[in-house]
């Protein structure tokens, strides 16, 4: 074996530098052993659809949290649900990209409401927001159903609100939003899913 007085060195001190730390405690072969916490071993695991379009994609999403009446859980982790027949596993980037979503700083929890000619949003209560959302539709249906046509022929419309449903909704979802809409008289219904 060819070596050098400087690679002479190099060995001896590693070799001393290992067997100090062995004296020491410092053994590598409990430290390779260990294996490292699985990250989602305390997140509470619960199944969902993604919001994003028609298929419907299954996802599952991970929240760290202790699950007391007051505490908030964090949203760490989503991924594809291999169990649903739609995506078996799989997600889009978009659908990958839930958690930015959930947890972004600009996301709105909360109806606000913009008065005729502000220039500012207020916030308002759901209940308030959907209390003035059905006056609404009620005040236009009362103005503008048309119960017959020009001829007479019972038609029974309400040409000027439409409804937009959920691109995310399931068949059965959609379904009933269909049964709900059409008795009203809308005529313009239509899916998210489309676009």
């Amino acid at each position: 074996m060819d070596c050098s007085r400087r690679n002479f060195f190099k060995i001896c001190a590693g070799g001393l530098g290992s067997s100090t730390l062995a004296v020491m405690g410092f053994s590598p072969a409990p430290v390779l052993a260990e294996s490292r916490a699985f990250k989602l071993a305390r997140t509470r695991e619960t199944r969902s659809t993604c919001p994003y379009c028609s298929v419907s994609c299954g996802v599952i999403m991970y929240t760290l949290g202790d699950g007391s009446k007051n505490g908030k859980p964090a949203l760490i982790h989503v991924e594809g649900d291999p169990d649903n027949p739609v995506n078996r596993g799989t997600l889009c980037p978009k659908g990958a990209g839930l958690v930015d979503m959930v947890n972004s700083p600009n996301r709105l929890t909360y109806p606000e409401y913009r008065a005729p000619g502000s220039n500012r949003w207020q916030r308002i209560s759901w209940d308030h927001a959907l209390d003035r959302i059905a006056k609404l539709m009620k005040d236009d249906r009362d103005a503008n159903f048309a119960a017959t046509n020009a001829k007479g022929e019972i038609v029974n419309r309400w040409l000027t609100t439409g409804f937009l449903a959920s691109s995310a909704a399931s068949n059965e979802s959609g379904y009933l939003t269909h049964k709900v809409v059409r008795p009203l008289g809308i005529v313009a219904l239509d899916t998210q899913a489309r676009i």
